[in-house]
């Protein structure tokens, strides 16, 4: 169970980015769980959409309260969004990745409560929270983000667009700039089309009353297609963490294993 969710070339990433573990200057105490086991319960936790208390330790080892709390050790940390970059650097290395052509968009869920939620104006004024998202041109997200869900899609544009962290190229320097970003007419703001213009960015966005809200447009899918494969990860079907970070960790969780399938092909 523990080598099928972490394989050897996963765990040699994560090998990179997980700190030390802390050292008791007293000795004694109990005996540590590794970190290759409590990472393959946290991956079937996100993955199964199961609650902490209802991880099998048998097949893991860790207790579920073990996993939790190494898993907010490792959020409080930043090392799934450390991870999903190291992913992208060796798929950017790679030549995987494709910058002529990305595309952003936002996905609702239900939220019971915790930080960063709020009455969802397309859900009878439900809370909830919203995951935004940049995917290169064959859907591999680069630049993930959340929100309450009353935020409106455009606010986040300029987040995103700037949190895309810089990623290695086959050859010549890292890059972190999309050559043309496609978005829907959520984002149809002149200020947006104004601020991407003076980044050399090619703003490709569906214009209000002028196209058809019925397609997806030719480059547009890719994201929408993203969004399904984020339901692949049952954890985020709907919003059960209270602390934003922690809700933010399994999107990236998710973030990490889509770019990780396609590391292995």
């Amino acid at each position: 169970m523990v080598e099928r969710l972490v394989p050897n070339e996963l765990w040699e990433l994560f090998q990179r980015v997980v700190p030390e573990a802390p050292s008791r200057p007293q000795g004694g105490g109990r005996r540590r769980h590794g970190d290759r086991e409590v990472l393959a319960a946290i991956v079937f936790v996100a993955t199964s959409g199961c609650t902490w208390q209802q991880l099998p330790s048998a097949s893991f080892g860790p207790s579920g309260a073990t996993a939790h709390r190494r898993f907010s050790e490792w959020s409080k940390a930043r090392v799934w969004a450390k991870l999903h970059r190291l992913v992208l650097d060796e798929l950017g290395a790679r030549g995987e990745l494709d910058w002529s052509r990305c595309a952003i968009d936002s996905v609702n869920m239900r939220a019971l409560k915790g930080d960063l939620t709020g009455p969802n104006p397309v859900d009878r004024g439900k809370y909830g929270s919203k995951i935004h998202l940049i995917t290169e041109r064959s859907g591999l997200p680069i630049s993930v983000g959340i929100s309450g869900a009353n935020l409106h899609d455009s606010q986040a544009l300029i987040p995103l667009v700037k949190g895309i962290p810089p990623i290695r190229s086959r050859r010549g320097r890292r890059r972190r700039k999309p050559g043309k970003l496609h978005a829907d007419k959520g984002y149809d703001y002149a200020h947006l089309r104004r601020w991407l213009g003076e980044r050399s960015i090619t703003h490709r966005i569906a214009r209000k009353g002028v196209e058809s809200s019925q397609r997806l447009g030719r480059h547009r899918w890719t994201v929408e297609r993203t969004m399904a494969w984020l339901a692949g990860c049952r954890r985020l079907h709907r919003r059960y963490e209270r602390k934003a970070d922690h809700f933010l960790a399994f999107t990236s969780i998710a973030c990490t294993l889509i770019c990780y399938r396609r590391l292995t092909k």
